[in-house]
């Protein structure tokens, strides 16, 4: 375990698969304490378990990211816990592919409440915390906001919405020691597993349009940039997306 982030209190929400504990784990390795909701509960508890078995401290709790009031309960919880907040992961958000023509108001309310108003309410109740002694925002963009793709018309309005939030907390918050960014990631996850073997041609195809050939880690790819993101040596970066693709969206 290094110490880049010894000391530091770290909110990831939706850190039980995928990203979300590919990141936590990078975090715990760095010395962060870890703090994450989550709608299935065992999935949460078993990366805190996990954490606290590499000797470090985590908690959990069962929530979802679309909902203010467990949003605001997770922050009260991390802070009875640990005494504050310093670094925020806005990672959670549910996954849907429907054509246009077929999305429902249901479809869009799942994708928005969980991924853009998620974002907004954990930036919101961890501000206070962050106002106090800066801190570090990292939230998550999609190649499919800025450039497009079949079936995700919903997801990716969240997602580019997610950009112009970034943009503009930074800017609000700057005077405050507060650095806001985002990620755009390609890296394996649930989804990209399951497309992997209901669809195995069509995933190969797919990796031939990464420049390097091959789906990135949770944990070495995307979270060693979010750790990076959270540590000083981002100090003088705000208001950035950053690709994490693999070369991806040089080609679109």
């Amino acid at each position: 375990m290094g110490n880049v982030l010894e000391g530091k209190v770290a909110i990831i929400t939706g850190a039980g698969s995928g990203l979300g504990l590919g990141i936590a784990r990078a975090f715990a390795k760095e010395g962060a304490t870890i703090s994450t909701i989550g709608r299935r509960y065992e999935k949460v508890a078993a990366m805190a378990e996990e954490v606290k078995g590499m000797g470090g401290k985590a908690l959990a709790v069962k929530g979802d990211v679309g909902e203010r009031v467990d949003v605001q309960a997770l922050v009260d919880a991390t802070v009875k816990a640990f005494g504050t907040v310093d670094i925020l992961v806005n990672n959670a958000m549910a996954y849907d592919i429907r054509k246009l023509e077929e999305i429902t108001d249901a479809d869009i309310d799942k994708i928005m409440r969980s991924a853009l108003y998620g974002s907004i309410y954990c930036m919101q109740a961890c501000f206070p915390y962050l106002k106090k002694h800066g801190g570090k925002i990292i939230n998550f963009g999609s190649m499919a906001g800025l450039y497009g793709l079949k079936a995700h018309a919903h997801y990716s309005a969240a997602k580019e919405g997610i950009i112009g939030l970034t943009r503009t907390a930074a800017l609000e918050w700057a005077q405050y020691g507060i650095q806001v960014n985002a990620i755009a990631p390609l890296a394996t996850s649930d989804a990209s597993e399951n497309f992997r073997k209901t669809d195995p041609e069509a995933y190969v195809d797919f990796l031939k349009q990464i420049p390097l050939g091959y789906m990135g880690d949770p944990e070495r790819h995307v979270g060693r940039v979010c750790v990076f993101l959270a540590s000083p040596d981002s100090d003088w970066i705000t208001a950035r997306t950053l690709f994490v693709d693999g070369g991806q969206a040089a080609i679109r």
